[in-house]
């Protein structure tokens, strides 16, 4: 269900909103939309996209819902992203290919971090603070 609709190009994820809104009352089964919705046929990108934001909303709606096998998922990537695990945060991510693609295309300055806080990341510095 699109939550609403002025998302034109961006369908996808007022999609994947009420599809998380609706699976977390209880709703069964998702639809896909894709971000081409409503201007064009999809691609395979854009087909591949829109089961991807589904899958997140799928699994936020069973963490909601207290699945405690999605629970168990988002800790271990929490323990991942505290242990500064970039393997294990690519294995765990929904979609591996694409977090890879990023951390390729945009190498940090050390291999610990990512660019968005290089030295400044806040689990190292945390850990540095309280040492």
């Amino acid at each position: 269900p699109l939550v609403t609709d002025i998302a034109a190009g961006h369908d996808h994820v007022a999609c994947a909103i009420g599809g998380a809104l609706a699976a977390a009352a209880g709703a069964d089964f998702l639809c896909y939309v894709t971000p081409s919705e409503h201007l064009c046929l999809p691609d395979a990108d854009d087909v591949r996209e829109g089961v991807i934001v589904t899958k997140i909303a799928a699994h936020a709606a069973d963490i909601a819902k207290g699945n405690k096998a999605a629970i168990e998922k988002d800790r271990q990537m929490a323990i991942a992203r505290n242990n500064l695990d970039w393997d294990s945060m690519l294995k765990l991510a929904i979609d591996p290919k694409k977090a890879g693609e990023y951390r390729e295309k945009n190498p940090p300055s050390e291999d610990d971090v990512c660019t968005m806080c290089g030295k400044y990341c806040a689990i190292k510095q945390v850990r540095e603070y309280f040492s």
